[in-house]
This record gives C-alpha cells, sequence and structure tokens, in this order.
C-alpha cells in the first residue's frame, strides 16, 4: 500500500502551498525528525502562535479557516473549541488527540503519525495554547506499534528542545504530551468511550449532555480532535484564512485539503492529498488508476465501512460532505473502498456486520442485539437458507438503528452500508432466499418500520 501524496507514476509535484499536510515527507518513506522538520519550517506556526497571537486570535483564526473534523463527522473545529470554558479559575483541561483509527478501509493519520510525528505534535501545541490546556494525550491504536515509536522519539527530541514541558518558547506555558495506546476497540473512535478508556473504565460512549468541553476527562474540560484534524492547525496558523480557503476546488463547501485514498482491486491503491471537491472519478481513475485488468468496479465507499455502498455512475460527485451527500451517503474519512464484480454482496455485507456486531459497545439494546441478529440473517441468505421475509427484516433493522435511534453512532453507521447494499444489490439476498418447500422456521418475525 502506497502512504504518500504522490499521483499516478509520481507526477505530482508536493509544495508547502498546496499541499500543507504532506510537502514534508521524504521520498523515501522514513521518518521526518526534528532537525529535518525545523529546516522544512516546522515549528514557524508554533513560534508564530506564542509570539503574535492571543488564545481567542489562534480559535478565530481556526474558526474563519472552516477548518472541520478529518476523522468523519465533519464538525467545525473552532466551534468545538469555542465550546471550552471561558472561566480562567478552571487551570485543569485537557486535549485529547483521538488516534484510535480503526475504522476498516483507513489508514491516513497512520502515515501521518509515522513519517510526521513533530507536526501532530505542533499541532497539539498550537491548539493547547488556543485551548489553555496543560496536559495532552495521544490515544493510539494499540496495533499501530510504529507510530507508537516514533511519537515517542518525536515527543523526547520536542521536550530536549524546549518546545514540550515548562514555560515553552518563554511564554509562561506548560504543556506536557503522553502517547497513550489502547487495547483495541473500534467504539474508542467515539469520543466519550474514547475519554472512558483512557480513565481505565470500560469504552462505554458516555451520555451527552454533558458535552466533554463542560465534563471530560476526569470531569474536567476536555476537547478531542483527530489527528489529521490537528495536523491542518499549523498551516493555517503560519499562511492564513484566505490561503486555506483557496485551496479547496469551486463548488465545495469544506475548505483546505484532505488525505483520501483507494483500496481494493486498483491499479494504484493508495493515498494522496487532494482539494477538497474532487471528484470521485478523479480518485479513482487519475490517482487509483481505476481497476487492476480482468475487474470490473461494481461498487464503492467514499469513506470507510460504516459509509454507504455508490455505484459507478456516482464517480462524477464531489469529495467533500454535501458532494457525497447528495449522492445518498457520508463522505466519511475520506478513503474509499472499490468493490469489483467478483464479490457477493450478501457476504461482504455478512463480513462487515460481523465486524461491528463484535465491536459494539452493548450498552443500549438495538445495537447490542439488532447487529447480532443481521449477522444471523445475513450467514442464513449466504447459505441459501433464507426465509421469505428475512430482507424485510433486514430493512427493518436498518430503520430502527438508524441516525437518533441509539446511544451512539456506532449502530447508525454500521447499518448504513447494509440498507445500500440492498437498494442497489437486491438481487443478489434474493437468491439466497430458500424455496419455500425448503423452508425452516423464521429465525424471526419480520419487522415493519412504523408499526
Amino acid at each position: 500500500m502506497t502512504l504518500t501524496s504522490f499521483g499516478p507514476a509520481n507526477r505530482i509535484q508536493r509544495s508547502a502551498e498546496t499541499h500543507p499536510l504532506t510537502w514534508r515527507l521524504r521520498d523515501d518513506g522514513e521518518a521526518v525528525w526534528l532537525d529535518e522538520y525545523q529546516a522544512k519550517n516546522g515549528y514557524a506556526a508554533a513560534r508564530k502562535a506564542f509570539a503574535e497571537m492571543d488564545q481567542d486570535a489562534i480559535v478565530q483564526t481556526v474558526k474563519d479557516a472552516g477548518l472541520k473534523g478529518r476523522g468523519g463527522a465533519g464538525f467545525p473545529t473552532g466551534v468545538k473549541w469555542g465550546l471550552m470554558p471561558k472561566d480562567e479559575s478552571i487551570n485543569i483541561r485537557y486535549l485529547l488527540c483521538n488516534a484510535d483509527e480503526m475504522e476498516p478501509n483507513t489508514w491516513k493519520d497512520r502515515m501521518l503519525m509515522e513519517q510526521l510525528p513533530h507536526l501532530l505534535i505542533e499541532g497539539m501545541l498550537i491548539s493547547a495554547r488556543a485551548l489553555k490546556t496543560y496536559r495532552g494525550y495521544i490515544f493510539l491504536r494499540g496495533e499501530y506499534t510504529t507510530a507508537a515509536k516514533h511519537l515517542n522519539r518525536a515527543v523526547e527530541e520536542a521536550k530536549a528542545a524546549g518546545l514540550l514541558g515548562k514555560n515553552i518558547l518563554g511564554s509562561g506555558f506548560d504543556f506536557e504530551l503522553f502517547v497513550h495506546t489502547g487495547a483495541g476497540r473500534y467504539i474508542c473512535g467515539e469520543e466519550t468511550a474514547l475519554i472512558n478508556s483512557l480513565e481505565g473504565r470500560r469504552a462505554n460512549p458516555r451520555s451527552k449532555p454533558p458535552f466533554p468541553a463542560a465534563v471530560g476527562v476526569w470531569g474536567k474540560p476536555t476537547c478531542v480532535n483527530n489527528v489529521e484534524t490537528l495536523c491542518n492547525v499549523p498551516a493555517i496558523i503560519a499562511d492564513g484564512v484566505d490561503w486555506y480557503k483557496s485551496l479547496a476546488r469551486e463548488g465545495s463547501e469544506d475548505m483546505g485539503t484532505k488525505l483520501m485514498g483507494f483500496s481494493g482491486k486498483v491499479k494504484n491503491p493508495g493515498l494522496w492529498e487532494l482539494p477538497f471537491g474532487v471528484t470521485g472519478r478523479e480518485l479513482f481513475e487519475d490517482y487509483a488508476g481505476g481497476m487492476r485488468d480482468g475487474f470490473k468496479l461494481k461498487a464503492w465507499q467514499p469513506g470507510g465501512a460504516g459509509t454507504g455502498f455508490l455505484l459507478p455512475e456516482h464517480l462524477d460527485a464531489q469529495m467533500y460532505a454535501g458532494g457525497i451527500a447528495k449522492v445518498g451517503t457520508r463522505m466519511g474519512t475520506g478513503l474509499a473502498m472499490a468493490v469489483d464484480d467478483s464479490v457477493n454482496m450478501v457476504s461482504l455485507l455478512r463480513n462487515m456486520e460481523q465486524f461491528f456486531a463484535r465491536e459494539s459497545c452493548g450498552f443500549c439494546t438495538p445495537c447490542r442485539d439488532g447487529l447480532p441478529w443481521s449477522v444471523k440473517l445475513l450467514m442464513a441468505i449466504e447459505q441459501g437458507k433464507g426465509q421469505p421475509g428475512d430482507i424485510e427484516t433486514l430493512l427493518g433493522l436498518v430503520g430502527f438503528l438508524g441516525p437518533g435511534k441509539t446511544f451512539c453512532a456506532h449502530a447508525p453507521g454500521a447499518v448504513e452500508p447494509l440498507g445500500s447494499a440492498i437498494k442497489y444489490f437486491r438481487p443478489e439476498f434474493e437468491a439466497g432466499i430458500a424455496p419455500v418447500s425448503a423452508a425452516v422456521p423464521p429465525l424471526a418475525r419480520p419487522i415493519v418500520v412504523g408499526a
């Protein structure tokens, strides 16, 4: 898998003006350590933020730039920062970096942490200054052992250089940063489940409100941002709002650039930094190179396993939240997966729903019981033992596990690809329904939405 921002045949030239996230990457894929990072203008944005900007100015700049969360939800970062309390008497606040990248088909944060660890540290340092947080944690997926090693080394380098710890850059501001490796739960991608896990509790999402900005880690105000989100902050501070907004393509409502990728049986699977607003077709054909010889594109997901399937005719949609919403699904993480014509959609969905059912925290009934139910039905259909009404039952589960029906967004994300797969490929599901003469007692009575 290509973990670079190069285009086809390395024809895309990266620069600080067009590729704020990836222009510092080395061609050999090795990590950029402190000396090289500073030689490439690293920590210049942090020095500017500490010397020339107060906390409110940093927050306002990020808000004006239109930076949105890059973890999948797309919430405006400056708005989230603005929710942190202004009360100066609250002197214990936390900044958490959500690096628990467990979304299937997604590996963008891994590249940043392994190859540009100081970019994340600089982004967190500026963010901590803006939020007046004295301590930060990078909550890292436990399987990312190389990222953990590189981040810990970078933290030590930054400490030795006076860029972390006490009295940073002579400002009187203190900020400690720690790398915390998780125990491997997909649900920790939900910010309050992450907070519970960091505290040593079971990784269940919390009821909101109160939101983490009011009551977060150990009951203190806390801000949680994604790796890629925080890595955008230095460039915004260094080069300004107008420049950052100019990076996106015309028509895009999202600003800046995005790490996007393609996996599956494409000729050039990989990861690229591209402006918001490029089309899915550009990403698929110009960067991923289209399908390998002998395969045809059957369907694709625009941003991880928790996004709905699209058809080849949807490739002309622009890659930003609103553009993908126009064709009926979500942008998600922006790393797409190609499904080729050899794949049976029932088997693919059974595999996906098994993953989501296993990763449910089990807190709320629709998710705890509904996802395993979908797996049982899909297994029966996959084996040709489905019963009349099973497809309607699956569609009922899609409705009952949809947005607003469960405690967090885990189940809605899990059933979105299921609903879209039935919508576009229903004959493949119908083919697994056994003849009536071979019927056995149904697994359950069909659910009728609205009954």
